[in-house]
């Protein structure tokens, strides 16, 4: 039985190929020239050497030789390893050496780190996507169970882990993605921002979108009033991000009269949406915020509001179409302990959607699937109506004097003082209290000046005693990962 991604591209040429497939700027390709052009690519890989089975990483931005390289190698057979586009050379290279890749192809600003990491792997660098004048006949079949793509994580806990998803895991994601959730169809458009190395891009916005024969508009750079721009001009009617991106949608519209006409729906993942935010969004812009829940090794979807059961803003909804979600005890280790409805504990997941494990780490794999479940790291309580709210990760947990303290609980009041943008909440050590809670505040722009005793004083008045911050520190902005997720371990490092 064959079950290939490439097959997502390849079957939505074969029943929509005059349709518009994907737009760069102006460049703007149908289904069968987007295949036609994947299947030189694997034509091209081919006559370089690749073979089937190999591993061939990918150090691309959001452009449309991303698909072509993406689907191409998986057309010939090959498992892709996307790379982490703002890596520097030497962690390029553990990637290049630790998955095993036979060559890596790249171009543009990310060429040069590319080329370095190649040399020092000893591996084979392609400036480009490899071509052929003649396109493969056709693409070459895969197993449900074959590795598709290595996906590496982004090592919060020493070297990033490759995690490995199968052609099961992605077609069955993006399909439940792009049919039961979203519905996606002929006249849809989705704007695909968010990179395509990491899952959420990849799986929901690329894979599921071209799944449908819908149309996937990319933004190699993202950045508020662009991207509002992008909306109008392109009649986006589905629009994925992550929470920076809603903030900064949002504000780019409070200086703007630009609004997107068309789009009928918002989804938003990555990290936790602040209510606050959320409502701003929808209040500006007339559509509704659908927060699901994922992560790279759930490939990426594990759960969402589906609006046919029901949407609660603050929670992430409910599991995905065969896909089950638990709340375990986060103090055992060994077995999976499952807790009742509003018990707080760790997510677990199982379902078509988990991962076939980390590459080459048999220990570190048994630690995250047990019983069969497998331990998200991060802490959630489910409602007597079946919607999941994720509370925090384990780690980001802040114990203050032996209370648990949920940072993004403290966030959701702070973000709604009106002289803050953005806020994330850390611990820092303490002497007397084991760790104090400290906000990170990007101050918002034109409103009040705002000090740290105000705010201090303000939030103690909406927050328990042992909760509410005692030290408040200004930043102009937020440090952020490659898909907007602020990177809170690199605030902890500067406290």
């Amino acid at each position: 039985m064959s079950l290939s991604v490439a097959g997502v591209l390849g079957e939505s040429a074969r029943h929509f190929p005059d349709r518009i497939a994907v737009v760069e700027g102006g460049t703007r390709l149908t289904y069968a020239e987007l295949w036609t052009e994947a299947l030189r690519c694997a034509a091209g890989l081919r006559d370089a050497g690749v073979k089937p089975g190999d591993r061939l990483a990918v150090l691309l931005p959001n452009t449309i030789e991303f698909l072509k390289v993406y689907y191409g190698a998986l057309a010939a057979g090959a498992t892709v390893v996307p790379v982490h586009a703002l890596l520097v050379a030497d962690e390029v290279r553990y990637v290049l050496e630790h998955s095993g890749a036979v060559g890596i192809v790249s171009g543009g600003p990310l060429w040069a780190v590319a080329d370095e990491a190649a040399r020092a792997a000893g591996v084979r660098a392609f400036q480009g996507a490899p071509t052929a004048p003649e396109p493969l006949a056709s693409a070459r079949p895969a197993a449900p169970s074959d590795t598709a793509v290595i996906l590496y994580t982004s090592g919060t806990t020493g070297r990033p882990k490759g995690a490995l998803l199968t052609h099961l895991n992605i077609v069955m994601n993006a399909s439940v993605t792009s049919q039961d959730l979203l519905g996606l169809g002929a006249g849809d458009v989705v704007l695909g921002c968010l990179p395509l190395f990491h899952s959420y891009g990849q799986t929901c916005a690329m894979n599921g979108t071209l799944r449908q024969g819908a149309t996937l508009v990319l933004m190699p750079r993202f950045s508020g009033p662009a991207a509002l721009t992008v909306l109008a001009d392109e009649g986006v009617t589905v629009f994925m991000g992550v929470p920076t991106m809603y903030h900064a949608l949002v504000e780019a519209a409070a200086v703007s009269d630009v609004r997107p006409a068309a789009l009928r729906a918002a989804v938003s993942g990555g990290a936790a949406l602040p209510v606050a935010v959320l409502e701003r969004f929808e209040d500006t812009f007339r559509t509704q915020v659908l927060e699901g829940y994922g992560l790279t090794e759930t490939s990426p979807v594990a759960t969402f509001n589906q609006p046919h059961i029901g949407r609660r803003p603050g929670t992430v909804g409910h599991p995905v179409w065969g896909v089950e979600v638990g709340i375990a005890d986060a103090a055992v280790d060994g077995e999976i302990r499952l807790l009742g409805d509003g018990e707080t504990g760790e997510v677990v997941v199982r379902g078509h959607n988990v991962f076939a494990g980390y590459l080459d780490d048999p220990g570190a794999t048994a630690a995250a699937v047990v019983d069969g479940w497998f331990r998200t790291g991060d802490l959630g309580v489910r409602d007597e109506d079946g919607f999941l709210r994720i509370v925090d990760r384990k780690k980001d947990l802040v114990i203050r004097g032996g209370f648990n303290i949920y940072p993004r609980e403290v966030e959701e009041v702070l973000v709604r003082h009106p002289s803050v943008s953005e806020v994330a909440v850390i611990g820092v050590p303490d002497d007397s209290k084991g760790e104090e809670v400290c906000a990170v505040v990007v101050r918002r722009e034109g409103a009040a000046p705002l000090s740290e005793e105000e705010l201090v004083d303000w939030s103690r008045e909406r927050l328990g005693r042992h909760k509410y911050p005692r030290i408040v520190r200004f930043v102009d902005e937020l440090p952020l990962g490659p898909t907007g997720k602020v990177l809170k371990r690199a605030l902890v490092a500067r406290a």
